[in-house]
């Protein structure tokens, strides 16, 4: 039995090592290209004839170039890989002419060009159960937007991230990947968006928050608010890895005006209504389909919901009663769909009006003209005062001139007299001596 066990034994391996032999290897079968996820070899000393330990994995003799990505828990360091041929690499002593390496908080990116052939082994705070990702051509596929969107509308669009043919199942790669997009003005002359600026209009996401439904489940949603200039805008896609981006073009969109205005007839006294007027162009839009719903802001704050369903032809109006003068402000959202049947939703441009009274304007008038008339009486008055100052002061200097040409007149005369009476006393004692 022994030599039969033995016999049995043999007979086993060298069928096993003729089915090795005549299986194609990997780079036959896949034509060279990369697995998405290689699985760690299993340490049961059975399917491996010699030993291996945890975290081993094979890289094959045809690759040129690999790029790795190594989940680990968050906040640990960075792994370390152990070559075939026992040698490590690590993040603080690579040869970057050969190795690129970004370490985060939860994963290592690792490119490695022309790794050397043979099982590997990473060394570190690996998550469990998670496998090696093989990066090669990781690309979001999304449909494309509408051909014609417009100012104020909102659209919801998902997508998908793949990494070469494959679709990237792995929740924890959203940690890894930047999704955004931009629009850029296709400088058309024709269009108001020429020479306008690149718009970053949403980011990806896929962690359950806003539009996207559910976290983790590989539906990547973007919010896209179109509240720019109306024009011909190209989206690109950027697909941003720590090491690499990729961007991705979609034929160019038009951009429309919002298709609908609004217009006001203001009632003159307070209990009668104003007449909004709601006017659809119907050029890309199906009017009946139109449906309306907004709030009034009356000037005291107070607001007051409305809604129109129904309506024929391209103008609606709502009515809103005159309670007192100030700002009326109007703001609403349209529901409807395209001529062509795409369903949308928009935003219409806020619309506001004010009231004034008419009485009390012709009041301030009124009272600006009093006030006027009040300001140039007294202006007179005063000048009047003025004037009868001056004329007053005038007169007094004039007495008090005559009064100081009296005085000079009587102090001359005086002089005059007394010069008189000296000379004749002279006279007289110079006859009275010459008597004697």
């Amino acid at each position: 039995m022994a030599k039969i066990s033995n016999y049995s034994w043999l007979f086993n391996r060298i069928f096993v090592g003729c089915l090795l032999l005549s299986m194609p290897s990997y780079s036959a079968v896949q034509d060279k290209k990369l697995p998405s996820t290689l699985d760690y070899y299993k340490d049961d000393n059975i399917t491996n004839q010699i030993p291996y330990f945890d975290n081993r994995f094979s890289i094959d003799a045809q690759i040129e170039e690999l790029t790795l990505l190594f989940y680990r828990y968050h906040g640990s360091k960075p792994i370390i890989l152990v070559r075939p041929d026992g040698s490590k690499l690590k993040i603080n002593s690579i040869d970057k002419k050969q190795v690129e390496w970004f370490d985060d908080t939860t994963f290592d990116l690792i490119r490695i060009k022309k790794p050397m052939p043979g099982p590997w082994q990473a060394v570190g705070s690996i998550l469990p159960n998670s496998k090696i990702m093989v990066v090669s051509d990781v690309k979001i596929q999304v449909k494309p937007l509408p051909n014609i969107v417009f100012v104020g509308e909102t659209l919801k669009i998902t997508g998908q991230l793949f990494n070469g043919d494959k679709v990237i199942d792995n929740p924890l790669f959203r940690n890894v990947i930047d999704l955004d997009v931009y629009f850029y003005s296709t400088d058309k002359s024709d269009y108001e968006n020429v020479g306008a600026d690149e718009i970053k209009v949403t980011s990806f996401r896929d962690d359950g928050y806003d539009l996207d439904e559910y976290s983790g489940d590989n539906v990547f949603t973007g919010e896209f608010v179109f509240d720019f200039l109306p024009g011909e805008w190209q989206p690109v896609f950027f697909v941003k890895l720590p090491m690499a981006t990729r961007e991705i073009r979609q034929s160019p969109i038009t951009l429309k005006k919002t298709p609908i205005t609004l217009s006001v007839d203001i009632a003159e006294s307070e209990g009668q209504f104003h007449h909004i007027h709601f006017t659809v162009d119907n050029e890309f839009v199906d009017v009946d389909s139109l449906i309306f719903q907004g709030k009034v802001m009356y000037p005291n704050k107070q607001l007051e919901p409305f809604s129109i369903h129904e309506g024929k032809d391209n103008k609606r109006t709502i009515d809103v009663e005159y309670t007192e003068p100030g700002i009326y402000r109007v703001n609403v959202s349209a529901f409807g769909e395209t001529i062509n049947g795409r369903q949308f939703q928009l935003v219409v441009e806020p619309f506001s009006f004010n009231v004034k009274v008419p009485e009390i304007i012709e009041f301030v008038d009124d009272t600006a003209n009093i006030a006027n008339q009040i300001s140039q009486q007294r202006a007179e008055a005063i000048l009047a005062s003025k004037l009868a100052e001056a004329q007053k002061l005038f007169e007094e200097k004039q007495e008090l001139a005559l009064k100081d040409s009296l005085i000079t007149i009587v102090l001359a005369n005086i002089m005059i007299i007394f010069i008189v009476l000296v000379g004749f006393v002279i006279v007289r004692w110079r006859k009275y001596e010459a008597e004697k």
